[in-house]
């Protein structure tokens, strides 16, 4: 019996330690108790609060972490928000010039410090200062001294095609949303708002500095850089970037309008009231109109930072150290805040910025639209959030939310990480 006894216990001792070894060997299945865990807290965010539907994604240098959605896409249908729910992502789309300007300028096309005007069929003059030129590398640094008036938020945004108005509110005050006969081509209306004595032209449509001494970010400036692209390398912007970043990142779910995406997976918008808001475009498509999904967002945003990190794929390492070198001093702003962790605005790069606190990225928002899009300079991570529900001048809940939710997924990064070979520390 003895003998029994002893050999039951060495049985018993073998198996144990066995799967003791199997679950130290299966980092899967201990990652994925990580991310329900993950996708527990941010649902019980998102039940408990004011915002419909968002999505995030987490990434590293090495690809992405986590990606989920949350909440509803639609109120009336009860249609889920998922991470191949897909909606307009505003201004983070500036980045993607940003991108396209350093591949334009690799492709020979143009340089960083050329006079716009050797590119634009008409004439941009700050008429404060009519003997300064301004340069690619000001309208990307957003100091070439042009304003966004409401010449820009009156006529900006147009109402899509072909879409039943009677249930929607097209009152929606920051940003005027246009019947469609209103559209006009992007060449036209920039033209018109930035020539002296144009259609769209008033006298504080510039600021009174030279171009380059002080920083005043504007659309109508990033729209202008499109253009600027468009002209030096003989292709639209739109189809621009999808040859040169979104199909070489599968970002097939992507486009710049309704006509280059699928509607069904589209998410309605909606304001700080849950009133539906209506379909609509801008006649300044580039500087916010791109229309993503989460998934795809998480590819471009692990891609930045491979770019950071000296492993992109768009851009040559030399273009994307480029990219990526803050541009400006502290005698270009009027005032900084440094106390925020997250503000691309506080050092600029080219289309994307540099808060104080250590991250890089760029955010956005719009009508019925939140975006943000950084990642940690240090660590190489970064994240993604983006909403169906306008903050608008709300602060009851919904921008806690949001912070809530970005702090929330900072807590997860080393939980979901893996050990990865050593990369290189960036170009800082």
């Amino acid at each position: 019996m003895r003998k029994l006894a002893l050999i039951l216990i060495i049985v018993i001792s073998f198996s144990s330690c066995n799967q003791s070894k199997k679950n130290t060997d299966n980092p899967i299945s201990e990652k994925q108790i990580v991310m329900d865990s993950l996708t527990a807290e941010l649902d019980s965010i998102q039940k408990n609060g004011q915002i419909n539907g968002f999505a995030v994604a987490m990434v590293d240098q090495n690809g992405v972490l986590y990606e989920k959605g949350f909440g509803l896409a639609n109120l009336e249908t009860k249609e889920k928000y998922t991470e191949n729910t897909i909606q307009h992502i505003a201004s983070v789309s500036k980045t993607l010039i940003g991108i396209a300007l350093m591949k334009a300028k690799e492709m020979g096309k143009l340089d960083l410090d050329d006079p716009i005007q050797d590119y634009l069929p008409f004439k941009v003059i700050n008429p404060n200062y009519p003997n300064e030129t301004i340069t690619i590398r000001q309208l990307a640094t957003h100091t070439y001294g042009i304003n966004d008036t409401d010449q820009y938020m009156n006529r900006a945004w147009i109402l899509t095609k072909n879409q039943d108005l009677t249930k929607v509110s097209k009152d929606y005050p920051a940003q005027r949303l246009n019947p469609n006969e209103l559209d006009i081509p992007m060449e036209k209306y920039l033209k018109g708002y930035l020539e002296f004595n144009g259609a769209y032209y008033q006298d504080d449509n510039y600021i009174n500095f030279k171009p380059g001494e002080r920083y005043n970010y504007s659309n109508i400036g990033a729209t202008l850089c499109a253009l600027v692209i468009e002209k030096a390398t003989g292709q639209a912007f739109d189809s621009f970037t999808e040859e040169h970043i979104l199909r070489p990142l599968g970002m097939n779910s992507s486009g710049w309008s309704l006509e280059d995406v699928d509607i069904k997976k589209h998410s309605r918008l909606y304001r700080n009231d849950n009133t539906l808001l209506p379909f609509y475009t801008a006649i300044t498509y580039p500087d916010g109109m791109l229309i993503s999904s989460s998934s795809d967002m998480a590819k471009y945003l692990a891609e930045l930072v491979k770019g950071y990190s000296g492993e992109g794929t768009l851009l040559s390492t030399d273009s994307y150290k480029e990219l990526f070198t803050e541009q400006l001093e502290e005698q270009n702003f009027e005032s900084r805040n440094a106390g925020n962790p997250y503000n691309g605005d506080y050092s600029p790069a080219l289309f994307i910025g540099h808060s104080a606190l250590g991250y890089i990225g760029h955010s956005g928002g719009d009508a019925g639209v939140g975006t943000w899009m950084y990642f940690d300079k240090e660590k190489k991570t970064g994240r993604y959030i983006v909403i169906n529900t306008d903050m608008g001048n709300d602060e009851r809940a919904k921008e806690l939310e949001y912070y809530a939710v970005w702090d929330k997924m900072n807590e997860y990064f080393d939980k979901l990480k893996v050990e990865k070979p050593a990369h290189n520390n960036g170009y800082n």
